[in-house]
């Protein structure tokens, strides 16, 4: 069993505990030690006595594959974005190579800034995995449910066997976790969002699913079905501690009322939110309704990366001055949600770097500029820190970035692809 240790000046063993010029010890996949000295056997070492040592980042909700999407179809509101531009885009361009060459993508892209696990909900997700494997990145899928025919599911009465199915293949994997994800209140009807559900239930998994993104989401629902989409989906039985909810920013007092006493997690698309003009999520109530909040990146078309340090910062700093309060969400607060919060939310025992966690730790270069000085290591990494700053990354006990370059893909045969990608993109998007 491969044997091997972290070094660094800080070492965050969770946003509230932090210890001093130690050696954090890996052997198989888990964290077995952390000493003061590095023992004798150990000969492979990385870190330094500079650096800086934390969890890996938990993003909880993004679509990978839309990496490929990236600055297509920029300012515009959501409702005109998503049926204008992305729907149209997806149904010409969206396969299986799309799919698996974007999600490779993002999972470089990913890892290299920190990210050891996400959340993904798309189409194609067989191939999303096959992506995150060959990179070594955690992943947790969801098939797109929507009422009508996607690039995957072309009759949609057919939707919830082939859900099924997809579930059925992964449900062993190591790295990859299957969830059930209809897409939004919007887009599935009742019987779908229940069925959906009752899937999830069968098989114990998180149901992920976009949840009052917009006011305009909300007064389309309420039209429809006279209430809120909470409400909504409260009504058909649809909210639980498994429920992971999305966005979450047009929210009334009895929509938090509901998501707190159901046990709902929330992903905080901050970046995506004011991108799309969506609005700023209630977080500071949520909190002290008893939410747990969790961050997502959202897709590369809406944000437009995947920067999970970045996405920490925007977090802290947004609600700040949304409250015109100094000290809302403060830096152990933010670094919670990316760590021990999307850890609850995804149901993993990860997040921290006590004995016996997952072996899933990432590295900052405690050289960098933007590094030093370093008074107090979380603050550093909510408000210095970006994810260039990634100098080493362990996902379940192997490395998959070492002095800031990935170990498991060609990046340069890689990024040759990409490029022939983006010219046939730019060729038939413009």
């Amino acid at each position: 069993m491969k044997r091997f240790a972290i070094q660094g000046a800080y070492l965050i063993l969770s946003p509230h505990e932090i210890l001093k010029d130690k050696y954090l010890i890996i052997e198989g996949t888990k964290i077995s030690d952390i000493t003061d000295k590095l023992p004798k056997d150990i000969t492979e070492v990385l870190g330094g006595p500079h650096d800086i040592v934390m969890p890996g980042l938990i993003n909880t909700h993004t679509h990978a594959a839309m990496s490929l999407f990236r600055g297509f179809a920029d300012d515009l509101p959501l409702m005109t974005w998503l049926n204008e531009k992305i729907f149209p885009a997806e149904a010409k361009f969206v396969d299986e190579e799309f799919v698996y060459m974007g999600t490779l993508l993002a999972a470089w892209e990913m890892v290299r800034s920190g990210t050891t696990a996400f959340c993904d909900g798309y189409f194609f997700e067989d191939h999303v995995a096959k992506a995150a494997k060959e990179v070594g990145i955690r992943v947790w899928l969801g098939e797109g449910i929507l009422d009508f025919p996607t690039p995957y599911i072309k009759d949609p009465s057919t939707t919830i066997e082939a859900v099924r199915a997809h579930i059925e293949r992964w449900k062993n994997d190591q790295l990859v976790k299957t969830t059930v994800f209809p897409h939004a209140t919007y887009t599935c009807a009742p019987k779908l969002l229940q069925k959906a559900y009752a899937l999830a239930e069968e098989y114990d998994l998180i149901y992920q699913i976009h949840l009052s993104e917009t006011a305009g989401e909300v007064s389309q629902v309420k039209e429809k079905h006279y209430k809120s989409p909470v409400e909504h989906l409260d009504s058909l039985g649809c909210l639980s501690e498994r429920t992971l909810a999305a966005h979450c920013v047009a929210l009334s007092e009895h929509d938090i009322e509901i998501l707190a006493k159901r046990g709902v997690s929330v992903a905080h698309n901050a970046e995506s939110n004011m991108k799309l003009a969506s609005g700023i999520a209630p977080i500071p109530e949520m909190l002290e309704a008893g939410i747990n909040i969790s961050i997502g990146t959202d897709g590369c078309a809406s944000n437009n990366n995947l920067d999970m340090i970045g996405e920490i910062s925007t977090v802290a700093k947004l609600h700040k001055v949304a409250k015109m309060d100094a000290t809302v969400i403060d830096a152990p607060t933010a670094l919670s949600f990316a760590t021990i919060n999307g850890a609850k939310a995804l149901r993993f025992d990860g997040g921290t770097l006590h004995k016996g966690a997952p072996a899933d730790v990432v590295v900052l270069d405690g050289s960098a500029p933007n590094m030093v000085p370093v008074h107090n290591p979380v603050s550093s990494v909510v408000y210095s820190a970006n994810g260039p700053n990634v100098k080493d990354v362990v996902i379940n006990g192997k490395v998959i970035v070492k002095n800031a370059k990935a170990t498991t893909i060609d990046e340069e045969a890689m990024l040759k692809e990409w490029r022939k990608i983006e010219k046939k993109l730019n060729h038939s998007l413009i």
